[in-house]
């Protein structure tokens, strides 16, 4: 062989291990990760949560993600929910408790109503306290809803301030979101 056609042959073969070490290099770096929008979708890629109410999670691009509790927080002083908590799994039937100020009832009772993430609703009920009056005074409530199995993964369940007038500047609602564990 002469001497062009060696130093091609060695030009080829340090060209090829290059690639194949490249390949390999390559092969073992992590995967680009997907876009993440959402908290769920951050923490399901493995990134830390912080210990905060509500949770955040922080991307390795240093993006933050607040968990969605619904508007627990605004209405902590008119309604407070035990059970579900945000984001908890529920199945059918399932228990809802906690207290409310007396002004949240009419005749010792409110609303209440669960959608599923595409806003079809699939149960409607109430919840319950053993108290009566419209007090300042927190009283406990308690209810339980049953519901035809949803579609979507996650859904929303509504605690309505029940006003006999139906005005609207007396209207109010506490929203919590939750998801299911068995969608159709």
């Amino acid at each position: 062989m002469n001497e062009r056609r060696k130093k091609a042959v060695k030009q080829m073969a340090f060209g090829v291990i290059l690639l194949v070490i490249a390949g390999v290099s390559y092969s073992f770096t992590p995967a680009q990760s997907t876009k993440v929008s959402t908290f769920s979708e951050c923490a399901e890629a493995g990134n830390p949560i912080m210990e905060s109410y509500p949770r955040q999670c922080k991307t390795k691009d240093g993006k933050m993600f607040k968990e969605d509790i619904g508007n627990e927080l605004e209405k902590d002083d008119l309604i407070r929910i035990s059970e579900p908590r945000p984001n908890s799994v529920v199945t059918s039937p399932f228990k809802i408790s906690g207290m409310a100020r007396g002004s949240w009832f009419s005749e010792g009772s409110f609303p209440v109503r669960i959608v599923d993430g595409n806003g079809e609703i699939l149960a409607r009920g109430v919840a319950e306290t053993k108290s009566r009056g419209l007090t300042k005074e927190f009283f406990s409530f308690a209810g339980e809803l049953s519901f035809s199995t949803p579609t979507t993964t996650t859904g929303m369940l509504f605690l309505d301030k029940d006003s006999p007038s139906g005005l609207p500047e007396y209207a109010d609602t506490l929203w919590v979101p939750i998801r299911f564990s068995h969608p159709l």
